[in-house]
């Protein structure tokens, strides 16, 4: 099974949500290049190319946390990245 990291689980919701790249990398705390660098790699382990695939493959796996009031994209994840 794949494991992935908080920040990995908490990037792929936000590639879930629609988030655009910049807007993705000034949530997670980096710059555009270190978060494209950072996906390629998470996609490489997922044996997927792009961020469609790797959405999907996610959903698959249970990746993806199912929409939950208590995890909101403007204030939930951020315990996961900062307990």
């Amino acid at each position: 099974m794949l494991q992935i990291t908080p920040l990995e689980r908490v990037a792929l919701q936000l590639l879930a949500s629609g988030a655009a790249t910049n807007g993705l990398a000034d949530r997670l705390g980096m710059d555009e290049c270190e978060l494209e660098t950072s996906l390629n790699a998470l996609f490489a382990r997922m044996g997927v190319t792009g961020r469609a695939e790797a959405l999907a493959a996610a959903g698959r796996r249970g990746l993806l946390i199912p929409d939950d009031p208590a995890h909101d994209l403007f204030g939930g994840y951020e315990n996961e990245l900062h307990p």
